[in-house]
């Protein structure tokens, strides 16, 4: 890349080019830097940046392949509840309907309506969140919607074939092993199964058979973990799969197009080149 990005979000557009979106470029230098990246030349280059610097957002491709970008943390530790949108067509970005509530660590997923649900995250030193929010790109508004049942960030969230989201641990004063179900067509938080160990800042990865794949993340000791779980929709239950070779967090983690997932970096004690 031109610029350096840590923080930041990669989004894979319609196009197949991939979108950059801000992050720092030193700790705590906040930036609005976009990069786009064309895999058919190998070459990065630089569309309009955006409005303000943010890391620790989020980024959504919407059903009209724009990119919604959410929240973060900008310069002079300011939290964010604005959002903007790229045009992939023009190059260019807008602004379009801020969140209730700033937040940081926070996740966004496009449902099956279209719509994006937006979960929990940090609005201030120490401040947890369950709130949500959903967005809507009819009419560029945002509107709240039921609370989680627990505080949680740095969590993930999966969205299933049957259009539920299921959001997985995360952080509130530790580690947790809880999860529940977010139903779009009721708009209503349910409990699933627990996880068997608590974690954050861990990834989760849905499988060609339904299942979904938590790797890593950190227990709430703040101990880097090697264990990874299973989530079987149709039982609502986890089970203990094989272990990574090497604890990581804030790491990331991918499927190919044969079916395996790739994960790769992260941390574990220090920062790591492996992937596995």
């Amino acid at each position: 890349m031109q610029y350096q990005h840590e923080s930041h979000t990669s989004t894979r557009l319609a196009n197949g080019k991939v979108l950059v979106v801000g992050g720092e470029k030193n700790m705590n230098d906040y930036i609005n830097i976009v990069e786009l990246y064309d895999p058919a030349t190998g070459v990065w280059t630089n569309p309009s940046n955006m409005s303000v610097p943010r890391s620790k957002h989020s980024a959504t491709l919407l059903s009209n392949e724009q990119v919604l970008v959410t929240g973060g943390l900008s310069t002079n530790g300011t939290y964010l509840k604005t959002a903007e949108l790229y045009n992939p067509t023009t190059g260019l970005w807008s602004t379009t309907g801020s969140m209730s509530s700033p937040r940081f660590y926070h996740t966004a997923s496009l449902l099956s309506n279209g719509k994006v649900l937006v979960t929990g995250g940090s609005n201030a030193s120490n401040v947890y969140l369950k709130t949500t929010e959903l967005y809507d790109p009819s009419t560029g508004l945002w509107t709240t919607t039921a609370t989680m049942n627990d505080i949680r960030y740095v969590h993930t969230a999966t969205v299933l074939s049957t259009g539920k989201v299921l959001v997985v641990g995360g952080y509130n004063s530790g580690g947790l092993n809880t999860a529940e179900l977010y139903d779009p067509s009721t708009e209503t938080w349910t409990n699933t199964g627990n996880m068997i160990y608590g974690r954050g800042y861990h990834t989760a990865s849905i499988l060609s058979n339904g299942k979904i794949l938590v790797i890593g993340g950190s227990s709430v000791s703040n101990f880097y973990l090697r264990i990874t779980e299973l989530y079987d929709p149709s039982t609502g239950q986890w089970t203990v799969t094989g272990n990574l070779s090497e604890a990581r967090r804030f790491h990331v983690s991918v499927q190919l197009t044969n079916g395996k997932i790739l994960a790769a970096g992260g941390l574990s004690g220090s920062i790591v080149r492996s992937a596995e």
